[in-house]
């Protein structure tokens, strides 16, 4: 077998000899035209080959900066990333410097929104940009202009990247929309930056001693998963810069005092030392929000119950409805406030104020049951001393009087005829003498006036007096105390 070389000489041979062999046939002014326009082709092309290279080649104006820049080989479209990097050259499931002292991992923070905050769940959800930076010298490149560059997440499980967590976290996702919320950015002497928008939904521990007047901390907690404190070193980087929080951050609830950081190391018995970072936001909870839906409402129940102090203590079923409504009320006020919240085995503030009003309501029933006991009983006794004197001038303990203090003729005469009246009180048996005979009739109806005035003041209990100063002295200074402790 001939060799593909031999093969194409020999053919180029024939080729040769053919044309020789032509214009050796051919006549003179044949061969110099032929001539002629070979030369004349191969002039053209040359000059067309020359005007080509002269614009690709021209030079740059020497007062522009931008034209007098090189060219830098990693941002060309040729370039591959992979190979750029020899992401294929070494082993990145060990941490750099493996062997080595720990590697520092600085961490900072944007947060972009703090999202809820749970009473009943005890917990918070936060939205932040988490940057994390270490060097990787396996990662170096050469680089003309020191320029980095830039890549999205795909690269970022190809190379070794922080293993960090979030501590008693509940939830958590990276954001995807429209891509994956992940940026990568590598220097040409190795140094790394790692950034992702993620949001967080992790536990606070709330205290709900002085709720709604209370003040709550809550902290975010990173964490390496794997790495002790002997291979990675995590740090605030910027120390005070290290947290920033955007402009528009806010609650309606709470009034966000401070934000700040803090680092420990935290210890597990089966595998080491950790560095843990804390991200800690102290809040102030809004109290106009319960003033208007829990401690006025409560106050005005309280202050209704007292009216009952002011109505007739024969009208039963007014004071008694009055009573269980207000009674009702409040109930309903305490089991809406608690429906809200967690199930504690402790007595929040909000709970002292409710109960309190509830039992100063409770209280208003409880005494006019005394009330009207106290009347049964008096009206016993009344009944047996009449049975014992029968002598009532005409007037029974039992009819009804009219209380505008206008009266009849016939009012004013049913009194003739008794030289003594004896009218009966609470306590005692008063003896009026009265001489309706001689008297005018003026007279008589200002005698009755003055009785009718006495059965009034016998309708007003003693102790519904009492209560009318008593009740609304003490639901101050209960007011007074509650609020000087907690505000």
């Amino acid at each position: 077998m001939f060799k593909p070389e031999v093969i194409r000489t020999a053919r180029f041979n024939r080729t040769v000899a053919g044309i020789i062999s032509i214009l050796q046939v051919m006549p003179y002014f044949l061969k110099t035209f032929l001539i002629l326009f070979c030369l004349t082709i191969a002039a053209e092309s040359r000059k067309h080959r020359k005007r080509r290279w002269a614009s690709q080649v021209e030079p740059r104006k020497q007062g522009s900066p931008i034209l007098r820049r090189i060219p830098d080989t990693t941002k060309t479209r040729t370039t591959n990333s992979e190979h750029l990097l020899r992401v294929g050259d070494h082993d990145f499931t060990m941490r750099p410097a493996f062997g080595g002292p720990a590697i520092p991992v600085g961490v900072d923070v944007m947060v972009e929104s703090l999202d809820s905050i749970s009473e009943v769940n005890m917990d918070f959800t936060m939205t932040l940009y988490l940057r994390n930076y270490w060097k990787d010298e396996r990662l170096s490149f050469p680089s003309t202009t020191n320029k980095s560059m830039t890549f999205d997440g795909r690269l970022v499980k190809k190379i070794w990247a922080p293993d960090v967590f979030f501590v008693h976290s509940k939830q958590s996702f990276i954001h995807d929309t429209t891509t994956d919320n992940i940026m990568l950015r590598i220097f040409p002497d190795g140094n790394v930056l790692y950034s992702i928008r993620v949001t967080v939904t992790a536990m606070c521990n709330m205290d709900f001693s002085c709720f709604p007047l209370d003040t709550q901390t809550c902290s975010l907690e990173i964490e390496s998963y794997a790495y002790t404190e002997d291979d990675l070193m995590l740090y605030w980087k910027g120390d005070k810069d290290a947290l920033k929080t955007d402009e528009k951050v806010s609650l309606s609830q709470f009034l966000i005092q401070r934000f700040h950081t803090t680092s420990k190391l935290a210890f597990y018995s089966s595998t080491g030392w950790y560095n843990r970072l804390y991200i800690n936001f102290t809040l102030r909870r809004h109290i106009f929000f319960f003033l208007l839906q829990t401690y006025f409402p409560a106050t005005l129940m309280v202050m209704l119950s007292w009216v009952s102090f002011w109505i007739d203590r024969l009208a039963v079923p007014a004071r008694v409805s009055l009573g269980i409504t207000t009674v009702l009320t409040m109930s309903t006020i305490i089991t809406g406030v608690n429906a809200s919240m967690p199930k504690v085995s402790y007595i929040k503030a909000v709970d002292i104020y409710l109960w309190v009003s509830f039992v100063f309501v409770f209280l208003s029933v409880l005494e006019y049951a005394a009330v009207n006991y106290l009347t049964t009983v008096q009206e016993r006794k009344e009944r047996k001393f009449q049975e014992k004197f029968p002598c009532t001038c005409g007037i029974t303990s039992t009819k009804d009087l009219m209380f505008d203090g206008t009266f009849s003729e016939a009012d004013a005469n049913s009194l003739a005829g008794y030289t003594r009246t004896s009218i009966i009180t609470d306590d005692r048996v008063k003896q009026v003498h009265l001489s309706i005979g001689a008297e005018s009739n003026l007279q008589k109806k200002s005698r009755l006036r003055e009785f009718v005035g006495m059965r009034i003041m016998k309708n007003t209990h003693i102790i519904d007096k009492y209560c009318r100063m008593i009740f609304p002295a003490s639901y101050i200074l209960f007011n007074l105390v509650y609020w000087s402790v907690y505000l």
